[in-house]
């Protein structure tokens, strides 16, 4: 097989497509298990994970009796415009006092025997493959367990992580680096438990305790400590991180104190001269989405105060973090969800059910539904009517004071992450057991009452409610159905598109109709980019991936000079690697300041591969080839089993027709990662375009056996096979499962020329019989079948 060529221009829309690894491609039981804080490193390049347990949302706090350990901290440093934590307390001693009890004033401390929750008097730990050591030397926490060159050897823990349920502990590896073990302790059963499932990680890889996933520096320090620097050096590979106060503090939702003590002093001197402005950061919901979200950092230092889409891109509701309805499935946190609620597009914030200094919620049972849901509304609320009542029997058909009759456990149901975690999701859903019978989603009913079914569920709905709750509006079906990738569901997202809807609604759907047709729906794309709702825009620009390149600068072009830095960011990405650029014009400057802000994105994730790798695609779109090529090199220094990272140099050097180098570059990358099937195809064809016909076979059939169900190495295989003379060894990898249950064009197209060539018809048949279920109108395959059938018939 001849392989097909590609210019510069069409490098990165390959890479995008094939070769970038992201959230989606990592494996799911990883991301399923570890369930943990996540600070997305990009919607389309990784989602970098932060391990924690944070119940609460994050409110403004101060200082924590915990800090004052007994060991000095050295990562503490009094960054400029900050203070001392300490100093906030000596004026505000009640926020103090409260904020010293949550959760958040202990997500981080040194290591000491006030703070290690867990059992460190020689336990052995021993499960799944992975074991490990805990004990005690001169009053220091060690474990012993696999190193990163697979040898035991004893590490000692440095910080605790996290409070309850569970709470995980940090080694310091060198460099700067510190790592999150992956066996925590669970604080309620009191016992020792391992966060993975499968198979352990291999040391040196991206999973395993020691790598690039587990690495506090680059996935844990945003959201665990008082202004953190990461100060990742590329040059060494090192870091130099350092944060005002280990854990949470006033500074980290208040910003930066130094101006607020000044204005303190001078209205204590002589207060009629005092300055308005107190010098803190306002504090809101923007302030609580920084961390309970999942989503990317755009720059290098979060600035409480700011609006969350400036420093922050989210995840919208894709299908591999989101059930179709919208309630969380992977860790998510509280942003996504809650946009979608009715809560939100009414203008409930998080302070209306959550004290910001203790983290707990302002009144406990139904108390805080009943806030607003009483029969008499609050005035605030009254555009949305919030008022009836709720808090009885004849609408919760369950005793008072029943699990059953709470309005969280009906409307907020529980999911548990980290294996021990439960969250509550927040996008206020009403049960829906006939969605459950549809798609999978889950519900309260059959959460709660374990043994029955959606059938039972519903036929107790329509006793109490009769049977207009079925008809209720739902965004289920059309993502469901966009999900399976039914080019019909896009009528159903275009109607999800309504400014009715919550913006990250309309923002998702217009991704997924692109994602199925970008052709029938770039006109949806430009419509979207002109909305007056960021996250929405943000979608828009997103989704303008999925339009040819001569339609995306007309789509989304003028979002390059958008206020919103999420936005921006979004769009020159997806414009950096357009041909059509060349017709910017007048647009010219917003992008290159947009393509300014890009820059930041890539350096305020410096230490991260997979941002790096995806930076080098829009480096070469921009024909800046050289450091391109750096980037993608220091993608793989950052993490050497990242086997995108590998493929995107590969394809890199292929690009620039360097064959040689991109044939050299995917065997380091096979023999890094001899078992991935991406890995020794992208060899394969590297080494036909050398020549190499019988090392690219043994290659292509090696993917074709590490991924039998990829229809593409299969196909790949097979023609190689068939250059080479092979015709009977190229056939025979279309065997009768392949005839019965083929569902790709090109492989039943593949196999049916091989059969023809052969002469064997009875085979050939059953792969035309296929090809013609999926094209019933082709008058040709028609009367291929027919004549095929014939010959059949006649034993010719």
């Amino acid at each position: 097989m001849k392989p097909p060529r590609v210019s510069g221009r069409s490098l990165a829309q390959i890479l995008g497509r094939a070769f970038c690894l992201s959230a989606r491609d990592l494996p799911g039981w990883w991301m399923r298990a570890v369930r943990s804080c996540v600070c997305n490193s990009r919607a389309a390049d990784l989602w970098t994970v932060v391990f924690c347990s944070l119940a609460a949302l994050t409110g403004s706090v101060a200082a924590s009796e915990n800090s004052k350990t007994t060991m000095a901290d050295p990562l503490i440093a009094v960054h400029d415009g900050f203070v001392d934590e300490k100093t906030c307390s000596s004026c505000h001693a009640d926020q103090a006092a409260a904020f010293a009890k949550s959760h958040h004033a202990k997500a981080m401390t040194v290591a000491d025997d006030k703070s290690v929750l867990g059992n460190f008097n020689n336990i052995q730990f021993d499960r799944d493959g992975v074991a490990a050591s805990f004990f005690r030397r001169d009053d220091r926490f060690f474990v012993r367990t696999e190193g990163p060159d697979g040898k035991q050897a004893d590490y000692e823990v440095k910080y605790t992580f996290a409070y309850e349920p569970l709470q995980q502990y940090l080694v310091d590896l060198g460099g700067g680096r510190l790592q999150a073990l992956d066996i925590a302790w669970d604080t309620q059963k009191r016992e020792w438990f391992w966060l993975g499932e499968g198979s352990a990680a291999k040391p040196g890889s991206t999973f395993h305790w020691t790598g690039p996933f587990y690495r506090w520096n680059r996935t844990c320090i945003d959201c665990h400590s008082t202004d953190p620097r990461t100060n990742f050096e590329p040059q060494s590979n090192e870091y130099n991180s350092s944060y005002v106060a280990t854990s949470i503090g006033c500074q980290s939702c208040h910003g930066g104190g130094a101006k607020h003590i000044e204005w303190a002093r001078a209205k204590a001197a002589n207060a009629s001269t005092a300055a308005a402005d107190p010098g803190l950061a306002k504090v809101d919901s923007n302030t609580c989405f920084a961390c309970h979200a999942r989503r990317t950092r755009l720059v290098d230092r979060y600035q409480p105060g700011g609006h969350f889409l400036d420093q922050f891109s989210p995840a919208l509701l894709r299908s591999d973090l989101y059930f179709p309805d919208g309630q969380i499935l992977d860790e998510v946190f509280e942003y996504g969800s809650f946009q979608q609620s009715k809560m939100a597009m009414a203008g409930v914030t998080c302070f209306d059910c959550h004290r910001p200094h203790e983290g707990t919620v302002k009144a406990e049972g139904n108390g805080l539904c009943t806030q607003c849901h009483a029969e008499t509304g609050p005035e605030r609320f009254a555009g949305n009517d919030p008022s009836g009542a709720f808090d009885t029997p004849a609408h919760t058909h369950h005793p008072q004071g029943s699990p059953g009759a709470l309005c969280a456990n009906c409307h907020m149901p529980e999911r548990t992450y980290m294996k021990v975690d439960p969250r509550r999701d927040h996008s206020f859903v009403t049960p829906r057991p006939d969605l459950s019978a549809l798609y999978g989603t889950p519900n309260a009913c059959i959460s709660c009452h374990t043994g029955q079914t959606n059938a039972w569920a519903s036929e107790h709905l329509d006793r109490w409610y009769g049977k207009a709750w079925r008809e209720r509006p739902t965004i289920a079906h059309a993502f469901a159905r966009a999900a399976q990738n039914d080019v019909a569901a896009i009528e159903n997202l275009r109607r999800l598109t309504d400014r009715e809807q919550p913006g990250i609604v309309r923002g998702s759907a217009i991704g997924e109709m692109t994602r199925l047709d970008g052709a029938a729906t770039a006109a949806d794309v430009k419509v979207a980019a002109g909305d007056p709702d960021p996250i929405v825009r943000l979608g828009a620009a997103e989704a303008a991936a999925n339009l040819s390149a001569d339609r995306r600068l007309d789509a989304i072009g003028f979002l390059l000079a958008d206020e919103t830095r999420a936005v921006r960011v979004a769009a020159a990405r997806v414009l950096g690697t357009t041909p059509s650029l060349d017709l910017l014009g007048a647009q010219r400057g917003a992008f290159d300041a947009a393509l300014d802000d890009l820059g930041a994105y890539a350096e305020a994730n410096a230490d991260v591969a997979e941002t790096q790798s995806t930076y080098g695609s829009i480096l070469f779109g921009q024909g800046r080839t050289d450091e391109a090529e750096k980037a993608f090199r220091e993608a793989i220094v950052l993490d050497p089993t990242l086997s995108g990272a590998h493929i995107n140099l590969a394809e890199f050097y292929r690009a620039t027709g360097d064959n040689e180098k991109s044939e050299q570059a995917y065997a380091e990358a096979v023999a890094a990662n001899p078992a991935r099937a991406d890995l020794r195809y992208g060899h394969g064809l590297s080494l036909v375009r050398l020549k190499a016909l019988p090392d690219a076979i043994e290659e292509l059939t090696a993917a074709m056996r590490l991924d039998p169900a990829n229809s593409r190495y299969r196909t790949t295989a097979a023609i190689a096979l068939d250059s080479m003379g092979r015709t009977d060894d190229a056939f025979a990898l279309f065997g009768p499962t392949i005839a019965g249950g083929a569902t790709e064009a090109n492989l039943l197209g593949t196999a049916i020329q091989l059969g023809l060539k052969l002469g064997r018809y009875a085979e050939t048949l059953k792969f035309a019989e296929a090809l013609a279920r999926l094209r019933p109108n082709d008058p040709q395959l028609e009367e291929l079948v027919r004549q095929l059938r014939d010959a059949v018939q006649h034993g010719r």
